[in-house]
């Protein structure tokens, strides 16, 4: 067995014992405001991190604004008008695809 399947068992067995933790935590705990109010927005804001960070990064080298943040702002957008999902993504690659081909 090489180190690829060691690190792939590796974490299964660390994602198996997260989730053991998740399901052994008191409900007392969970029946806290602020640990209420974390379980909300944490996903949204790691969520908007990681869309930010695929957006914005060019590498480990720095930032860059190119055909995908005109995506992700019609996107933005369509969204904000309430668009359904499927619009809003078809919007998205539809403005990237665009302004790639423009230039």
């Amino acid at each position: 067995m090489n180190a690829t399947w060691w690190a792939v068992l590796g974490t299964a067995a660390g994602c198996y014992g997260l989730k053991l933790l998740g399901l052994s935590v008191p409900t007392g705990l969970l029946d806290r405001p602020t640990v209420r109010r974390f379980a909300a927005l944490a996903p949204v804001a790691l969520l908007a991190a990681l869309t930010a960070l695929q957006t914005f990064s060019q590498g480990s080298h720095g930032l860059t604004v190119d055909a995908r943040a005109a995506g992700l702002a019609a996107a933005g957008f369509a969204a904000w008008r309430r668009a359904p999902f499927l619009v809003v993504v078809v919007t998205a690659v539809l403005v990237t695809a665009g302004v790639r081909a423009l230039g």
